[in-house]
């Protein structure tokens, strides 16, 4: 049985690591709570898009190979620009799939034009606006820049993204994406990037943790009465 003096130690130790983890631990609650109360196509802003979309089929479209990509083509993609169709080669740049002329960035307008193709209908457009660069915090982090921000009337403060360079429609981000953005932060413990779950903070916090628990179960090993009992039992036994 551990004595007195050292079931003091142990009591202090729990205590004080329960103080410092607790807050860390009611966010994980928390954010646990959110994450599977929560539907993630909601999250994903799905309820916002034009789901049933279908791209606009063309016809004489130019070859890939009469393109003057000089490198050759790997990768292709159709883009349906303002009714005018475009290849978007080798993930780098936009070609007129009629003319095969280069277009190097999509207007405002024709940003509109993609995005009404994307969402659902009934929207109110607030703003337009152009970013060129994020930090790692922004909610259009690790995504295709330059981009334009299409703003809508909503009470969700709803944006949709879509890249200048290639006229691909991105995302949409709304009120809830953002609180679970947040809360996803404070879960994974990676507050320069949100998305590793190999920080050094969050090893050690679920090693102290670990430590908090197991130093409960040993506080009651040590404090109840039912195991004294036990072990008295078993002494007089033998």
């Amino acid at each position: 049985m551990v004595n007195r003096h050292t079931a003091q130690k142990i009591r202090k130790v729990h205590r004080y690591l329960g103080l410092f983890l607790g807050i860390q631990f009611l966010f994980w609650t928390i954010s646990g709570m959110y994450f599977s109360w929560t539907n993630i196509d909601d999250i994903h802003g799905d309820h916002f898009k034009n789901l049933e979309y279908q791209p606009k089929a063309f016809n004489n479209l130019i070859s890939p190979s009469q393109l003057d990509v000089s490198e050759g083509v790997n990768t292709i993609a159709l883009r349906d620009i303002d009714n005018v169709p475009y290849y978007w080669v080798n993930g780098k740049q936009l070609y007129n799939a009629i003319d095969g002329h280069l277009k190097n960035k999509i207007t405002k307008d024709e940003a509109l034009y993609i995005a009404k193709n994307n969402m659902k209908s009934g929207l109110e457009v607030n703003a337009i606006e152009q970013i060129n660069e994020v930090d790692k915090h922004h909610e259009y982090r690790e995504k295709l820049l330059p981009a334009f921000v299409i703003s809508y009337k909503t009470d969700e403060a709803l944006k949709a993204y879509v890249s200048i360079k290639d006229g691909k429609f991105q995302t949409v981000r709304h009120r809830s994406w953002r609180w679970f953005d947040f809360l996803w932060m404070t879960h994974t413990m990676d507050y320069d990037g949100r998305d590793n779950f190999n920080t050094t903070v969050l090893r050690a916090f679920s090693l102290l943790g670990l430590i908090t628990v197991l130093s409960g179960f040993l506080l009651w090993y040590t404090s109840s009465p039912s195991v004294r009992k036990l072990l008295k039992r078993k002494k007089t036994k033998k």
